[in-house]
């Protein structure tokens, strides 16, 4: 193990801290996914599709549920296998064993967390001001507004992960009816003979006539819409009997929310143009006002902006949870691992992210390529996770977990890594601020060495056989 590798200072060791509480049941677990992955990505990402693709806006969507579904099954897998808090970056060291690589799989999944919760919270803001008719026209109020939400969320955060799933459970219900609404609008209106169905089926072609491309590009963007349920995994130390109940639950969130979207685009698609659509950053109003004129428009404002909120509470769940779960696995220092002694949750590392939010929201900002970034840094992990799930079949555990046909990792591990390449006609940008992202993992990788070092504090040394071993969890 490299120097990275955070440690145990004498008279603190993880065994005496008290360990998360086992709230989630099946229930719960399914709404969290769906809530995770509906949101922002939806209300705000459908009119952009529709832009790239044309009247076929409901495929692109479909072909990134097809690439999440596969890349869902290898999940499932090293889940079940082993059920730690840690994810993607326990399934990374233990298939490689290489610190470095680790500490960068944990920092991205990290970063797309909190950059999209932060963004959310400035999206938050932005909707509440236009709700309740605030006037917010400079980035001030709105930078104050997004901090406040923030605070709420990481108190909500620190309250305990019952309550916060709760919350998630309220919010999840206000993002289904929203779109729920969408679709009965739509459906409605086809009834009664409104719209033109027939753009449903409609290309958008390049300048030879072709349809591939166009549905690539689509599809980068629309995969923004889909990640979210990896984020389940992370949950897995705070779930009951995690190994059973996971791959059905993870399975039906996919499906719900696939189902959901697909109909979404075909109601958006037929009372409204694509190039209407595609036209600012409320393609659901537009969608609402077309089939449903005398609907109070305020009403699905408000359901926008809890929508956003939704993903920002869910993401900064996330975030906290992956800093604990890799200070535990002596990835991070452990004083991010402390667990409330009464609220038993993960203080240090909420009191850690909600600070590195607040930085985003205060110095960043709104970053116009910040969901294609995120999907970016997320396709590029579930690539590792992929050829993780084939490294790691030779890794034996006591209990029995899922396994996957191993067809399906190598075909995800493809797909992701052809989505996440320049020749998708993906934006330069994306790859600009996905580097800086990354290049601020590495800083503070070798400052967490230097800090190391310069306290005497000498690394841990377990083998990647023993990182995140787990027995039977019930």
């Amino acid at each position: 193990m490299s120097d990275v590798a955070a440690t145990q200072t004498a008279g603190s060791s993880p065994q005496a801290e008290p360990s998360l509480h086992r709230v989630m049941g099946p229930w719960l677990l399914l709404l969290f996914i769906v809530g995770d992955i509906l949101g922002t990505g939806i209300y705000a990402l459908t009119g952009q599709v529709a832009k790239q693709v044309g009247g076929v806006v409901w495929l692109p969507f479909l072909v990134a549920f097809i690439v999440a579904m596969v890349t869902a099954f290898s999940y499932l897998e090293l889940v079940t296998k082993y059920p730690k808090a840690a994810g993607a970056a326990l399934y990374t060291h233990k298939a490689f064993g290489i610190h470095f690589i680790t500490f960068i799989v944990a920092f991205a999944v990290m970063c797309s967390g909190i950059t999209s919760a932060s963004t959310a919270s400035r999206a938050f803001a932005a909707n509440m001001s236009n709700a309740l008719n605030l006037g917010l026209t400079g980035t001030f109020g709105i930078t104050a507004i997004g901090l406040g939400f923030m605070a709420l969320v990481a108190a909500v955060n620190l309250r305990g992960v019952g309550e916060s799933v709760k919350a998630n459970v309220v919010l999840t219900c206000v993002e289904l009816t929203g779109l729920l609404i969408i679709i009965t609008i739509g459906f409605m209106a086809i009834m009664a003979g409104q719209g033109d169905v027939s753009r449903v089926l409609e290309f958008k072609t390049t300048g030879d006539g072709g349809v591939f491309w166009p549905v690539i590009a689509a599809t980068t963007l629309a995969f923004f819409a889909m990640v979210g349920f990896e984020d389940s995994v992370n949950m897995a130390e705070e779930c009951k009997n995690p190994t059973r109940i996971f791959p059905k639950v993870l399975l039906a969130g996919l499906v719900i929310t696939g189902v959901i979207y697909v109909l979404v685009s075909i109601s958006s698609i037929t009372l409204v143009s694509p190039e209407e659509l595609g036209e600012g950053e409320t393609p659901l109003l537009k969608v609402v006002q077309a089939g449903a004129p005398n609907f109070p428009i305020w009403i699905f404002g408000f359901i926008t902006m809890f929508a956003v909120a939704n993903s920002a509470l869910i993401n900064m769940l996330m975030a906290s949870r992956l800093v604990y779960g890799m200070s535990r696995e002596h990835v991070l220092p452990p004083v991010l691992g402390k667990v409330h002694q009464t609220r038993r949750t993960p203080y240090i590392a909420i009191g850690f992210t909600t600070l590195l939010a607040f930085a985003l929201i205060t110095f960043v900002g709104e970053v116009p390529a910040l969901g294609g970034t995120t999907a970016l840094l997320l396709l590029c992990v579930f690539t590792v996770v992929n050829i993780a799930v084939l490294v790691l079949r030779k890794d034996k555990v006591e209990h029995e977990h899922f396994r996957t046909p191993t067809i399906l990792p190598i075909l995800g591990a493809l797909a992701c890594a052809f989505f996440a390449g320049p020749w998708t006609g993906r934006d330069g940008v994306q790859y600009q601020i996905a580097a800086v992202l990354i290049g601020i993992g590495i800083v503070l990788w070798f400052v967490t060495v230097m800090v190391n070092r310069s306290t005497g504090v000498k690394p841990a040394v377990p083998d990647r056989e023993d990182f995140g071993r787990a027995g039977p969890v019930n």
